[in-house]
């Protein structure tokens, strides 16, 4: 019974271990971009980037989808947003200094990463950090 148990917790404690990740810090930008041949099409385009880093089965990265989806459609051709399952693309999330997820990188349009952040975050967040950066889409809305 006592090996079972023992057992039981470490099974819990591996099972929980990815969930610990989920949560929220802030940074200044501080690592570099990905190489220009590996990003998106947002620096062709000229385009500020929003990336975000997460996987398909951690809660807040669940609940960071419809956000990054509305921004996409809502600000077509003002910014691009790019979502990268770290947990499928493990190599990505190396290539992007990812330590916890959901992580946000915010890049200009030259792919200069201007800040980033990890944990949940609105999407009236995201644009008042865009904000703070310099960028305004009010009139970029669709």
């Amino acid at each position: 019974m006592m090996l079972t148990r023992s057992v039981w917790r470490l099974l819990v404690f591996f099972l929980l271990l990815p969930l610990g990740a989920c949560s929220q810090t802030e940074s200044s930008a501080s690592a570099e971009p990905p190489a220009a041949g590996q990003v998106g099409s947002a620096e062709a385009q000229g385009l500020p980037r929003l990336v975000d880093l997460g996987a398909d089965k951690c809660i807040p990265c669940k609940m960071m989808a419809p956000i990054l989806d509305e921004l996409e459609q809502e600000y077509a051709g003002c910014m691009e947003v790019q979502f990268i399952d770290v947990w499928k693309h493990r190599d990505r999330a190396a290539e992007y200094g990812v330590k916890m997820i959901p992580t946000q990188i915010f890049y200009d349009e030259t792919d200069k990463e201007l800040f980033r952040r990890s944990g949940f975050i609105g999407k009236e967040d995201i644009l008042v950090k865009w904000r703070e950066l310099g960028y305004d889409f009010k009139n970029c809305r669709n």
